[in-house]
């Protein structure tokens, strides 16, 4: 890039005719600071509104542009307001238009006769078809207003800064475009024979599709200007997570070799023999920590594979060789399971293990983190061991479980409690959703992974069967059937709404009703609303076989281990993901008992509601489960990238850009080995404020 083209991409935001402070602040809360942040800020989606749709002609579940005349306005407020207004066009059919949230000066606007056009997506309604708040405006006369003459962009937005403000900014960014050759980053003879369009012509492509455009491409990511700027976004992500790992392994750590005597302790008390499959990620890890260079390393495992053997085994090994050990897990719950896992193998060995987590305050608080600080050999807890005030004496392990909970900053944070100048923990990362290796490749590329990929013998595969929710009664008779042999259940109530209140409710009304129906067996409820204190003594009472059936949110989800448990019922379960469903189902069949799990299904089923059921029947196999969870959801849901900020990209996509990803791989290696300033600038360009990560 030139020196001019470099100055242009640089350019503040309010070097824009019509970009005042206020604006520049709201672009910056964006991540838009810079005319290359506007450049390569891209459009979620596009909206057809280059022409008018008859009410006739509109299909539920497609967005449309409808033209008509307000003949009938009603309000109600039967459970909450609501304003309906009814539409009709020279087709003489009516579309309803419904707004739950409006103003007085709405209803005003929207009087009987009032002409209108609207764009929303048209699903059924009460009384027919309808648009759930539309974008509307008032058209004058009866001459129709004018189309657009392109399909429109629709852009990530801001408080402040509304879809139609946003996009008149990045159309006067992209006066200001260079050529490609001062746009383009990565040097010519690298991307000789993958014919990717130019740099320049995709920007300009994607931001303004011409009226001819292919919107289908266009909508499922696969038109080659896309799939240019997917290249270099895949190759951002590769390049910032190989840097991260250059930059850990850059550092030294604490070498964990020890005498083994804990190790041969535990491994002899054990009443069981570890799996080949434990032994080999096992030594794996045992190879990695016993250098003085920092372990980064994934071991994923299905339900049950023994991942916490390998992780207690590993923890020995720096208690023997005098460091101490963290134990991250993302809930209270999991993590308390870990302690009490630990502590039934470490105790008779005579190694403490201590407890901190957010619930734990004042002097127990204070008394925790003076032993943390004095050397206490292995510590369990939530984020509350990344809080300031934790200070340990020589951490030389971080084991974090249930990677996918976290951010990469958080496991950063960890790190950080651990470093002493340039010597940092090694890292351990456990995960039970087995992760297909297109997406390892991509979403850890700076982890080396182990795959615990065999089941410890003597675990009975869990048979699995789709009921619709008319056989409630069916299901229940299995669990009387099953708990009069001595056996125990899970009833475990879900909701799409993410509202743990919601949750708890649902939970409440099926706990009412399976005590009512099941009189001779003992009920009980737990749900995230409850006081750690009563989770706690609910599920000791179930471990310790005094409850027949629990009731639960999904808060039971992972590393709740109760082997007599030999029913799971999911109801709702066409509102879970995959991995969740697979999880847990992995709450039984943990015994020797035959084990089964019922879903419980509310009609009709969408086609891939139905696919989802369809494999959880089919295979009992995660690392199979995961590969159709990645077909049928995406890496973003999989990875749940809400909380992981990880694998949010703009424009790739990891499943439907595989192909890409061995060129992203091969290039990427050259840039940080030849252009290292390339790499930094490919990076800067995509993740921006994100970066300050990559070299964490």
């Amino acid at each position: 890039m030139n020196a001019h083209a470099a100055d242009s991409a640089s350019a503040p935001v309010s070097s824009l005719p019509g970009v005042g402070p206020a604006l520049r602040d709201s672009l910056v809360k964006l991540g838009l600071a810079t005319l290359q942040d506007l450049w390569f800020h891209l459009p979620l989606r596009y909206e057809d509104r280059t022409r008018v749709t008859s009410i006739a002609d509109l299909r539920v579940g497609e967005p449309a542009q409808v033209e008509g005349t307000v003949e009938a306005v009603e309000r109600g407020f039967r459970f909450k307001p609501q304003l309906r207004v009814a539409l009709a066009d020279a087709s003489q059919r009516t579309l309803v238009l419904r707004f739950f949230h409006f103003s007085r000066a709405q209803v005003d606007q929207l009087k009987i006769g009032t002409r209108l056009r609207c764009y929303g997506e048209v699903r059924h309604g009460a009384q027919g078809l309808e648009i759930v708040h539309p974008q509307y405006q008032r058209l004058a006369g009866d001459e129709p207003g004018d189309v657009e003459d392109a399909l429109t962009p629709v852009y990530p937005t801001t408080e402040g800064v509304g879809p139609k403000r946003i996009a008149g900014v990045i159309r006067r960014a992209l006066e200001r475009l260079p050529g490609d050759d001062a746009l383009e980053l990565v040097p010519a003879p690298l991307r000789k024979g993958l014919n990717l369009a130019s740099l320049r012509e995709a920007l300009l492509y994607v931001h303004r599709p011409p009226p001819d455009a292919d919107v289908a491409s266009l909508r499922e990511g696969s038109h080659p200007a896309q799939q240019r700027l997917a290249f270099e976004e895949l190759l951002s992500h590769h390049l910032s997570l190989k840097r991260l790992r250059n930059q850990v392994r850059s550092n030294t750590a604490p070498a964990l070799s020890g005498d083994g005597r804990l190790r041969r302790a535990l491994l002899d008390a054990l009443p069981y023999k570890l799996t080949n499959a434990q032994k080999r990620v096992g030594r794996e890890v045992a190879h990695d920590i016993a250098s003085a260079e920092p372990m980064l390393r994934l071991v994923q495992g299905d339900v049950g594979s023994g991942k916490t053997v390998v992780a207690a085994l590993a923890a020995l090994a720096a208690v023997e060789a005098g460091c101490q050990v963290a134990l991250m897990a993302p809930t209270e719950l999991l993590a308390e399971q870990h302690r009490r896992t630990l502590l039934g193998w470490f105790e008779p060995l005579g190694v403490d293990v201590l407890w901190l987590a957010g619930k734990v305050q004042g002097k127990a608080r204070a008394k925790a983190l003076a032993a943390v600080a004095d050397g206490a050999p292995v510590v369990v807890g939530t984020h509350a061991l990344m809080q300031e005030g934790v200070v340990f004496r020589a951490l030389g392990l971080a084991i974090i479980d249930e990677q996918h909970r976290f951010g990469v900053h958080q496991r950063l944070a960890l790190r950080d409690k651990g470093r002493e100048g340039e010597r940092v923990p090694h890292q351990l990362v456990l995960t039970a959703t087995p992760i297909p290796r297109t997406l390892a490749m991509t979403a850890y590329a700076d982890l080396d992974v182990s795959a615990i990929d065999e089941l410890p013998p003597g675990r009975t595969p869990v048979t699995t069967a789709v009921f619709g929710n008319a056989r409630r009664a069916e299901v229940i008779e299995r669990i009387r059937a099953a708990c009069t042999e001595g056996r125990q259940a899970y009833w475990v109530c879900t909701l799409i709404e993410e509202s743990e209140q919601l949750q708890a409710q649902a939970a409440e009304v099926a706990h009412v009703e399976l005590s009512a129906a099941l009189p001779e067996l003992k009920v009980a409820l737990v749900h995230g609303r409850m006081k750690p204190k009563e989770k706690t003594a609910v599920m000791d009472a179930f471990k310790a076989g005094e409850i027949a059936v629990l009731v639960a949110t999904t808060v039971i989800e992972v590393g709740v281990d109760v082997p007599n448990a030999s029913l799971m019922i999911i109801e709702n379960a066409e509102r879970l993901g995959l991995a969740q469903l697979h999880q847990l189902r992995g709450r039984v069949g943990r015994g020797a008992v035959a084990s089964s799990c019922v879903l419980l299904y509310q009609p009709p089923l969408s086609q891939l509601a139905r696919e989802r059921l369809n494999v959880m029947r089919e295979t009992n196999d995660g690392f199979r489960i995961a590969e159709r969870d990645l077909e049928l959801r995406g890496p973003g849901e999989m990875l749940g990238t809400r909380q992981t900020g990880r694998l949010e990209f703009r424009i790739a996509d990891v499943q439907r850009d595989a192909a890409l990803l061995p060129a992203v791989q091969e290039i990427g290696e050259t840039i940080l080995a030849r252009h290292p300033d390339l790499a930094e600038r490919i990076v800067a360009r995509w993740i921006g404020a994100g970066a300050r990560y990559a070299g964490a």
